[in-house]
């Protein structure tokens, strides 16, 4: 059996598809399917430089639309992966939980454990179950405000 052009991008759609199994982005399946696509080209015999030029525009073209439109699709309702610590928290009420192995006090954002302190007085240990407020990350530490409970 002879090698080609029309193998090896076919071996690097099959590579890049495969690798798409342990990121989760789609971006791997989307050159991989590019590539594919790469490979009719290849089959069709067109120049290796249009064949380059070929890879580029589908790659353009599915990279932007498999990251933008269709992975949203294929992500849980309510979770906005990469979001923590870009403000999309702030104003939200969380509870304090005690840590196990340290006895840390934090907040559970998106499922992370963060340390806090209160932005008015500093404190970094509050009793488990306090209500707080976020208000913003510095570094790894979430800045909250408690709520103070006012009776009617």
């Amino acid at each position: 059996m002879e090698w080609s052009l029309t193998h090896f991008w076919l071996i690097l759609a099959l590579v890049l598809s495969l690798a798409e199994l342990a990121s989760g982005v789609l971006l791997l399946l989307a050159l991989g399917i590019a590539a594919a696509l790469t490979s009719l080209l290849s089959f069709l015999g067109v120049s290796f430089e249009w064949q380059l030029v070929g890879m580029g525009a589908f790659s353009g073209i599915l990279v932007p639309t498999a990251i933008r439109w269709i992975r949203p699709r294929f992500s849980p309702r309510g979770v906005a992966y990469g979001t923590t610590g870009t403000g999309v928290e702030q104003g939200r009420r969380y509870q304090t939980l005690k840590r196990d192995f340290d006895g840390a006090t934090g907040i559970r954002v998106n499922g992370d454990f963060y340390r806090l302190r209160v932005s008015d007085t500093g404190d970094t240990d509050l009793p488990e179950g306090t209500d707080v407020i976020f208000r913003q990350f510095d570094g790894t530490t979430a800045i909250v405000q408690t709520i103070t409970h006012k009776e009617q």
